[in-house]
């Protein structure tokens, strides 16, 4: 059952990054095989496919990675062919020495296996003599700046519509579970209603991780991006909504568990819990207006009202002595969530 999903990817890559990839790997074997004749342009081909990467930052990394890789595999082929000539196991040798050599400098694994497959490459599809490793540095430098060009210049991506879609989904449940949780409150739970509830507002958490990942990789497509001024401030936005969203979600987190912790059938009675319920709709009220304003949500229908409905802390009777626990922590949560929310208008 697992197979299928180490070997498929949960939704297709966008087509115009095939498109990219293709015309890269072509420019680079047409350019490096009119430049430097006489072998095929492996190297450049290769090169080219790696760089092309869902960001320009992305790209730049692994062709520093590619370029690396292929330059100290490129040496050690040369220099293990100088001394030992050319017998078959050769290979075999340049692979482990090349393996050793990335451990020693702490090198990442793609560049590791970069400077192993190189100095293979070089040793089985041609020779050790110094003009033949420079032809293919030279070559691999060549797909390399082809895969950069080419990202750049061909609609280089911005990854600004996952983050909006994510954090306006985030924004669309933390509202409904401040709603659930308020309507809880001032009515007798079963224990399934009670799991339930706490299991709904766990879901939050997944929520926020996927929506911090779309913001980091929304940041990352607009380094060194040349369209990155038309959206800089549009991402910014995100981060600092998310950046107000994300206390709320532990906050909401907290207080369902608090509930589920401390509940018995006597909480629906205590006089400040239909005043609590009320806030908690309140604050779903202005999370729906700060996602709203936000723009990250312009599908969700328009509030009635504008105006943010949390108010201030509120004075409270006394608990029972039972769930003074659960009421004072269900209050301090309150504060909390209204000290993000006003902070935020």
């Amino acid at each position: 059952m697992r197979i299928p999903a180490s070997i498929r990817a949960a939704k297709r890559a966008p087509l115009l990054q095939v498109v990219k990839s293709a015309a890269a790997t072509i420019a680079a074997w047409l350019l490096a095989g009119w430049i430097v004749p006489g072998q095929l342009p492996v190297f450049a081909a290769i090169a080219a496919l790696l760089v092309v990467q869902p960001s320009i930052n992305q790209s730049l990394s692994k062709a520093l990675e590619r370029s690396i890789g292929v330059i100290a595999g490129v040496v050690i082929a040369l220099i293990l062919g100088l001394l030992l000539g050319s017998p078959g196991w050769i290979v075999l040798v340049a692979i482990v020495v090349a393996m050793v050599v990335a451990w020693v400098f702490r090198a990442t694994p793609g560049t590791g296996n970069q400077v192993a497959i190189s100095a293979m490459l070089v040793l089985a599809l041609g020779s050790s003599s110094p003009e033949y490793a420079l032809a293919r540095i030279v070559e691999t430098l060549i797909g390399v700046a082809i895969g950069i060009v080419v990202n750049a210049v061909i609609v280089p991506p911005v990854l600004v519509e996952p983050a909006r879609r994510d954090i306006g989904m985030l924004g669309a449940e933390l509202a409904a579970s401040l709603d659930r949780l308020a309507g809880a409150l001032p009515q007798r739970q079963s224990a399934a209603a009670l799991h339930e509830l706490l299991l709904t507002a766990r879901l939050l958490r997944p929520m926020r991780d996927a929506a911090e990942a779309s913001v980091i990789a929304g940041e990352e497509s607009l380094t060194l991006n040349p369209r990155r001024s038309r959206h800089r401030d549009e991402l910014a936005e995100m981060r600092q909504l998310l950046d107000r969203l994300s206390p709320v979600v532990t906050q909401v987190i907290g207080m369902t568990r608090a509930y589920f912790d401390h509940y018995d059938d006597a909480i629906a009675d205590e006089p400040t819990v239909p005043a609590i319920s009320e806030q908690l709709r309140r604050a779903g009220h202005d999370v729906r207006l700060l996602v709203q304003l936000a723009e990250v949500a312009p599908e969700a229908e328009a509030l009635t009202s504008a105006i943010p409905a949390l108010t201030a802390p509120l004075v409270v009777q006394p608990p029972a002595s039972d769930h003074w626990i659960l009421i004072g922590s269900l209050l301090e949560d309150l504060r909390r969530i209204r000290g993000q929310l006003v902070e935020a208008e």
